[in-house]
């Protein structure tokens, strides 16, 4: 991965994380497992379904131009 590559991720994870935290209860986020529980939950809910739909489109992509 190029360095552009790795800013290019610190920054969208950046952005992301801000919207994500504030769709939280920061009461919640006591201690450290609060917060690992609710990155785990926000990321399984919010951003691992969009991953696996970019990554579905670029096989079928890719299955189409084979």
């Amino acid at each position: 991965m190029t360095p552009e590559q790795q800013q290019a991720i610190k920054t969208h994870v950046d952005a992301l994380s801000a919207i994500l935290y504030a769709d939280c209860n920061p009461e919640s986020l006591q201690t450290l497992e609060d917060i690992e529980l609710a990155v785990r939950e926000q990321v399984l809910t919010h951003v691992t379904p969009h991953i696996g739909f970019f990554l579905s489109q670029k096989l079928a992509v890719q299955k189409q131009e084979e």
